[in-house]
């Protein structure tokens, strides 16, 4: 058998490009003793793995050049040498952008077709679903009557993050970008008003959809909306900072003066709370979020989208447009029915 893989063929310098990954056909080995082999259906495409092509430190290892993309995944077992798992068995794994896997099965975590779609381990119940519940309830701790604001509203994580906001009894402001999103934002989701981030007085109307300034903001974007959001951050105000994806093709710093003694001052002055955070830094909160979110679902609270694309030959594209703001809701590539 033969299992096609996407790896790093180069790193990319500021916006990856399709020739930064390169498409390989390898000899696939049976499972030795203990191993099971996989067989991806479902890849999920996230924001980190920016980060994971670098050669900046990061939190994690990064992918080397001629190695296979990193990513989560769902997977088929299809042969087993492993009394843990029987053929059929369906999978959540981190098996990377690619056709099937071998596995010694420690890592993998067995999943229930029939308690939810197996593609939802991927999005509102996995990883993406985790960080906004982490996030927000551990660092932005929202209360009853204040005001959420949350960047990349539409997302994987800042859809989920307004919907538990508007659970805990607060007010959920979304930024987004275009106006179908900003319509799903608002009429499908229930946020109490949403913003597109692309129109030139964007920063005007979030100061008016939030009239008694900011105490939760979910940080996904930086940029722009970062600096709309803060002058109205509010005395002791939380910021979660899980991402920056504004700035993640960057080469250089940003135009303009130096803004860290400002913000400092402020974080001083208004004794703002911000910490970045990685969700397993909260692994052991992982039982009470699968109970909470599983339950929210089931009620109606949660609403959630996927955006997929067919066949593992479009991921770097997806990919790209991923850093771009092109997907609507949880991208995931269906790399096998």
């Amino acid at each position: 058998m033969k299992n096609r893989r996407w790896v790093l063929a180069t790193r990319p310098e500021g916006e990856p490009k399709p020739e930064t990954f390169r498409l390989e056909s390898a000899d696939l080995a049976d499972p030795g003793a203990g191993e099971v082999l996989l067989k991806t259906l479902w890849l999920s495409l996230d924001p980190y793995m920016r980060g994971r092509i670098s050669a900046a430190k990061s939190y994690a290892k990064g992918v080397e050049p001629g190695e296979v993309m990193v990513g989560g995944t769902v997977s088929e077992v299809v042969a087993s040498n492993n009394p843990g798992f029987a053929k059929g068995d369906i999978v959540l794994s981190f098996g990377g952008w690619q056709e099937y896997q071998l596995s010694a099965g420690k890592e993998l975590q067995k999943l229930d077709p029939k308690a939810a779609p197996i593609s939802t381990a991927l999005g509102v119940l996995g990883m993406p679903g985790m960080t906004a519940y982490t996030g927000l309830l551990t660092i932005g701790q929202p209360k009853a009557g204040e005001t959420v604001v949350v960047a990349a509203a539409s997302g994987a994580v800042g859809a989920i993050v307004g919907q538990i906001a508007k659970i805990k009894g607060a007010r959920a402001v979304g930024i987004a970008g275009g106006a179908d999103k900003c319509r799903y934002v608002e009429e499908e989701l229930g946020f109490d008003a949403v913003i597109d981030r692309r129109d030139p007085s964007m920063p005007e109307k979030l100061a008016a959809a939030c009239p008694k300034g900011i105490d939760v903001y979910f940080e996904n974007v930086g940029g722009e909306v970062w600096d709309a959001v803060f002058p109205l951050l509010n005395t002791f105000a939380r910021v979660p900072v899980c991402g920056m994806i504004a700035h993640y093709n960057d080469t250089e710093p940003p135009p303009g003066p130096d803004k860290s003694t400002r913000l400092m001052r402020a974080i001083l002055t208004r004794r703002l709370t911000m910490r970045g955070f990685i969700v397993w830094d909260f692994a052991d909160q992982e039982p009470a979020f699968r109970r909470d979110m599983a339950q929210w679902i089931k009620a109606g609270k949660v609403k959630y989208r996927e955006d997929v694309v067919e066949g593992l030959e479009a991921a770097p594209q997806a990919f790209i447009g991923l850093l771009k703001g092109k997907n609507f809701g949880k991208l995931l590539v269906r790399v096998a029915k």
